[in-house]
Parts: structure tokens; sequence; C-alpha cells
């Protein structure tokens, strides 16, 4: 394994630290992810009480009708990032407390109203519209949210999982899922990438403790399949050209999928000294900025309920996006 520390131009660990109305959510995750601070740690307490009071989540939560839903009822994917499936995502990535009852609200009206009886999360509830992006999206933000100990949930990952690897999982021929091995119907019949990260990502937060054999199965079908291609190109299976959203880091995270987010999986998954990750780590580093900042270069902004920082700029999120990464890989990002 390379020594990342010596690509870095500076460390940006203070001002992820620093307190900040605008995106206190930042501070808890460096906190935790960085510095490994507890649950129970006082500042850790503290910074989760402040997401909840400013910046992106309490505007989210404002807009949320008492029924639980954003927008309109139904299974909440659309419109477009303030749906109530979308609301719930960015929820969870900036930082929400999933013991707020507006929180668990929202997550009950998900469970009834976008889950399949078989399991899967969908845009309309119903299997022809279960994909891969967002069923592990959804599945990962529940369990971001604490949700893991429910059935509901339960039954989403060991279908999850299944759907992979085709063990014990049959409906193809009436799903958005046509194969084992993520082949996707808005992928052409091919396998799509962006739906294997976040099929990856999902189950990487599964407690490692209550993972079955097929999730156990289907993380490593996941990695396999991102590691058999190569990252830094995203050159996954494609007809017409690789999406240059590939290559655009953003915050929060949607359907769409970039190279940091592919290696936020796999080193999540323990994938750290595998040399075909060098590439991909490079081309993250070479888009650090003096200050060991990296800018944000895609966003949702005027789409989502509140606009989550500036395009273009030195981007908090995005930066504490690739210091995870590079934590994984053994850099001290304290010490750096």
């Amino acid at each position: 394994m390379m020594a990342w520390t010596d690509h870095l131009k500076a460390n940006p660990l203070d001002w992820l630290l620093e307190p900040d109305a605008a995106n206190p959510g930042v501070r808890i995750f460096a906190l935790r992810d960085l510095l490994g601070r507890p649950a129970d740690d006082p500042e850790v307490v503290a910074a989760q009480a402040a997401v909840m009071q400013t910046g992106p989540v309490p505007a989210i939560l404002d807009a949320q009708a008492d029924e639980g839903y954003w927008v309109k009822p139904g299974a909440g994917y659309a419109p477009k990032y303030r749906g109530t499936l979308w609301s719930l995502l960015f929820l969870a990535q900036l930082g929400a407390d999933g013991r707020d009852e507006r929180v668990r609200r929202a997550i009950e009206y998900v469970f009834d109203h976008a889950q399949t009886e078989a399991g899967a999360f969908s845009c309309n509830g119903k299997p022809s519209h279960a994909y891969h992006c967002l069923w592990g999206n959804v599945v990962r933000a529940l369990l971001d949210l604490d949700a893991w100990g429910d059935e509901r949930l339960a039954r989403a990952v060991d279908w999850l999982a299944r759907s992979v690897t085709g063990d014990g999982y049959r409906p193809y021929h009436k799903s958005a899922v046509q194969a084992p091995g993520f082949v996707c119907a808005i992928n052409y019949g091919l396998p799509c990438g962006w739906g294997a990260v976040r099929v990856l990502w999902a189950l990487n937060a599964v407690p490692a403790t209550e993972r079955t054999p097929a999730v156990e199965a289907a993380i490593r079908a996941s990695t396999d399949f991102l590691l058999h291609y190569d990252i830094a190109r995203a050159d996954y299976p494609y007809q017409e050209r690789i999406s240059p959203n590939w290559f655009k880091f953003a915050y929060p995270l949607g359907y769409i999928t970039d190279v940091l987010l592919n290696l936020e999986a796999l080193t999540e998954a323990g994938v750290v000294d595998d040399p075909r990750l060098k590439d991909a780590v490079l081309l993250v580093l070479s888009k650090q900025d003096e200050q060991g900042r990296w800018a944000l270069e895609y966003s949702y902004r005027s789409r989502m309920w509140i606009n989550i920082e500036k395009l273009g700029k030195p981007s908090k999120w995005v930066t504490l996006r690739a210091l995870r990464v590079l934590k994984r890989l053994g850099v001290d990002v304290a010490e750096a």
C-alpha cells in the first residue's frame, strides 16, 4: 500500500471540526469517522443536537407532512430530490438523529408505501421499479438511521443480497433487476456499476454480527464485480458512453455514483491493499487544493429543500468523504 500521507497537501481536519451552522453534520461525522469518537462522547452528543437545530436537516423536516411524507402521498420518488424517498436519503446523509419522532414517522411511511411485498424498495412500490441504486440507497439510509432490528428491513436486506447472487431470488422476469450480477433494465440489460456500488454501500452497513451467508456472498460478489473493471476509468458495462458524472464528486448523493463513492464502498468493505485501487485514489488526490480540500463538483442545488454548499467551491462534505477513504487506507488524518 502506498504512503498516501505523502500526497496530502495540507490537513483540513480543523476546518471540518469547526462549528458550522450551515453544515453541522460535518462535525459529527468527522468526530466519529475520522477521530473515532464513540456515540456517547460529549462532543458527539452536542454535535448531534446541533444537526437537529440548524442547517439542512430541520429545513427538510419542516417541509414534512404530518402523515410522514413530503410533497404528496405515495411511494415518494417524485418529485426528484424533494419527494419522500429523497428526503429520507438526504436526512440520513446529513446526519439526522434516527430517534427523532419525525424521522421515525418518515421511516414508517417509506416501509408502508415504497416497499414491495417481497421486501424490495421501489419507485412505485412495485417490483418492476425496484432498481438496485434506489433499493441500496434506501437500505443504507435506514441502517444509518438506526432502523436495524425491524423485520421489514431485514427482509429488504436479504432480498437485496439474493437479487445479486440469484440464490433463492426468482422474480427477474417482472423486475427492473433482470438477472444476477446487477443486470438492470435502465442500463439496457447490462450490469450496472452505479447499482453495484449502491448495493455494496448498503450491505456494508449491516452489523457484522448480523450478516447472513446470503449477505456475505453478496458483499463478495459486489466487490469482485467492482474490482473487475478499472475504477479510475469507471469502464463498467455501458451502451452509449461512460457517464461523465462518475468523475464529479458530489454531496448529498442521489442515484448518480462517483469514483469516490466506489472507493468509499470498497474500503468500507475492507478492500485496502488491492493494487487496483491505486489509480482511483491518485485521481481523488489529484483533485485536492493547496489546503487539502476537495471541491463540490456536482449538486442538486435549487432542486432540494435547501442548497448544500456552493458548486465549484471547497466542500466540507466532499473533503470528509475523501478523508474517510484515506483513513481506511492507513492515513492518520489527525497527524497528516
